[in-house]
């Protein structure tokens, strides 16, 4: 029987590393065995560059695509170019609007804005192991000096729910965004998420729409769920997540995409 090659979506955190910060063997020979059937395996993120590209090389992933920063950034995937990929796009926006009602609403919270392939620029330092690649102090007018991908707020301290709320009393217009397990804001340009550019990803290689499938477990991932013709929640997604999707699989500490991605097969 021949397979009709598939665009499939697969989330990072939450979905294919579970909540240790770990990739199961079973998850990652699965991931292998749908790539090596002939189906386009995509990684869609809102990790940066510098933290997407490890994950690649866990799973084998050397060509295609790959979304990165919530839908900001698209790379195409080349063993023959310095780095492993080339940047395909990058939609830039002026958080300063954005980022001044937050610092005004929320002080204590932390902010990072992404340096393309290099780290982020920060406010002040992340918790270990939230942000890959470099992270730079700079001043708070040097974080709103130039168009940038994506913006990070962050508060150890709070919670998903304070900074739902804080988003909703406040008002972010004419800006992308969605909350995280925890207090953690991404802040995207209006228009753009995993799912707007997977379009672009699924034209490029020709995909029919009938044929993507999206896998995730956040908010992040609700405009990706939507898109796809079968959009799969993970086990630990959020009920609102879960409520966009056509199914929900196990929880990713039962590696739930497993069952999701032998069905390719």
């Amino acid at each position: 029987m021949t397979l009709t090659p598939h665009l499939v979506a697969l989330d990072v955190d939450g979905t294919t590393i579970n909540h240790a910060g770990e990739m199961s063997p079973v998850v990652r020979d699965a991931v292998r065995a749908v790539a090596d059937a002939g189906h386009h395996v995509t990684i869609a993120t809102g990790r940066s560059i510098v933290a997407t590209m490890p994950i690649l090389a866990l799973l084998g992933i050397e060509t295609g695509y790959a979304v990165c920063s919530n839908g900001a950034v698209t790379l195409r995937l080349d063993p023959a170019v310095a780095g492993g990929y080339e940047i395909t796009e990058a939609v830039t926006f002026d958080a300063a609007p954005a980022l001044n009602l937050l610092k005004d609403a929320w002080p204590e919270a932390v902010v990072a804005v992404e340096e393309l392939g290099v780290g982020f620029k920060v406010s002040a330092p992340f918790p270990d192991g939230e942000l890959g690649g470099e992270q730079r102090i700079v001043p708070w007018d040097e974080l709103l000096a130039h168009p940038v991908t994506r913006v990070t707020f962050r508060d150890p301290a709070g919670t998903a729910e304070d900074f739902m709320a804080l988003a909703e009393r406040i008002g972010l217009h004419g800006v992308n965004y969605a909350v995280g397990f925890t207090a953690w804001l991404d802040i995207n340009p209006e228009g753009v998420s995993k799912g707007s550019a997977l379009e672009l990803v699924r034209r490029h290689l020709g995909v029919e729409p009938a044929y993507t499938v999206a896998v995730g477990d956040q908010r992040n991932d609700l405009e990706m769920l939507h898109w796809a013709a079968r959009g799969v929640a993970m086990g630990n997604a959020p009920d609102e997540v879960k409520a966009v999707a056509d199914e929900t699989t196990l929880d990713v500490d039962d590696d739930g995409l497993v069952p999701v991605l032998q069905s390719l097969l």
